[in-house]
């Protein structure tokens, strides 16, 4: 059975039957009751990644109406990943040279040794094994900017109540809880960065290269800074997890895969980028066009707004021939989930290091092979494939 709709389709149990069917279809088709400009192939997605009058948010709606006004709407407000033009291009290069200049190796270990500390003496399952691959990836990003140990779980569950700031579906509790945690990210933030920037001992910290990096640049505003590094706890949080749970989808469901990596530890990079295009954590993006365009050949005006879904574009075979396998040793993987163009993600090889350092400490840990995930469903959301397992 397809979704009811394209909305639905990253929480349904298997979406990509309906995905193929829209691949199969026109390069762009408008859905009436959504007011949405649907683009699913490979090609398709680029171009409108692509196009320059493509923005990430409407002209008339740069922030949310819900969280307006708020300390989340604050964050959201300068969010790089949410901006275009001068608020966009220097943040975004500070951060590029500040995660392309990031120790995979440190933080590989580091993720491996909170994975193990939150795992505690017993087996994970069902909702302590969701918990788990929720909180590991915040924890280790935390940990790379500063946070002492005794911090790690409060920041996970700061970001697990920030993160409601973004979802259409949060309620007006969950919207004042987003604000509560937003207050206190940025406050902790702010006695980090003050903390780095005045410590000499500290001046290789990973926050002390951030703030020198956006200095490079000539990006200034603390206040931006501070906010797009509780952006880029937030993007771990629910991307990162999703890509773990899916990971442990992959393990529970391809054949072989369990055993091969279990023997072959190295190949659990592989096979976690090989989850990021076959069963990606989010499914789709959208971008609003600020004037008149084209696409595909198809007349768009300023104030339309596309969906474009990512998952669908991952599993196009002009993108990735063999869609439907699961293939290890794939040459050439194209993952479109992380974007291209302008907004293209940069945190691709650190969720990639801290999903494969997670699954290690969870393989290494004999409870997946003892007692397999039986169960799961997919968190409600209009955009991200996050597994539920069940008890």
């Amino acid at each position: 059975m397809n979704p009811d709709h394209i909305l639905a389709a990253s929480a349904h149990p298997n979406p990509y039957p309906y995905y193929a069917a829209l691949v199969a279809g026109p390069a762009l088709v408008f859905d009436a009751p959504r007011k949405l400009w649907i683009a699913s192939s490979a090609a398709c997605v680029k171009e409108v990644l692509q196009n320059p009058v493509c923005h990430v948010r409407p002209a008339a709606e740069p922030v949310p109406k819900a969280i307006l006004g708020s300390a989340a709407g604050e964050v959201f407000g300068h969010l790089v990943r949410m901006n275009e033009g001068a608020k966009h291009d220097a943040p975004k290069l500070a951060l590029q040279r500040f995660l392309a200049a990031t120790d995979m190796p440190r933080v590989q270990q580091r993720t491996e040794a909170l994975a193990v500390s939150a795992l505690g003496n017993d087996s994970l399952r069902g909702a302590e094994l969701s918990r788990w691959a929720f909180e590991v990836p915040v924890m280790a990003v935390a940990d790379l900017l500063g946070f002492k140990a005794s911090e790690l779980s409060q920041v996970a569950g700061w970001m697990g109540d920030f993160v409601a700031c973004l979802s259409p579906l949060s309620t007006e509790a969950q919207l004042l809880a987003a604000s509560d945690a937003a207050k206190a990210l940025l406050a902790r933030f702010s006695v980090l960065a003050r903390t780095a920037q005045a410590d000499e001992k500290d001046a290789n910290s990973a926050l002390a290269r951030v703030q020198f990096e956006a200095g490079q640049v000539g990006w200034h505003n603390a206040d931006a800074l501070l906010a797009n590094l509780v952006g880029l706890l937030s993007q771990t949080y629910e991307a990162t997890a999703g890509l773990i749970g899916n990971s442990i989808v992959a393990l529970a469901t391809q054949p072989g895969l369990l055993e091969t990596v279990t023997r072959q530890p190295g190949q659990l990079l592989p096979m976690v980028q090989e989850v990021s295009r076959h069963d990606p954590s989010i499914h789709n993006t959208r971008r609003f066009v600020a004037q008149a365009t084209q696409i595909a050949g198809v007349p768009l005006q300023a104030g339309d707004a596309a969906l474009l879904v990512l998952a669908a574009a991952s599993r196009d075979p002009v993108c990735n021939p063999r869609p439907g396998d699961f293939l290890l040793e794939r040459h050439g993987r194209d993952i479109p989930g992380f974007g291209q163009g302008a907004h293209q993600c940069q945190g691709q090889m650190l969720a990639h290091t801290i999903a494969a350092a997670a699954l290690k400490t969870l393989l290494g840990s004999g409870c997946l092979q003892q007692t397999p995930p039986q169960r799961w469903h997919y968190r409600p959301s209009v955009n991200a494939r996050i597994p539920v397992f069940a008890d």
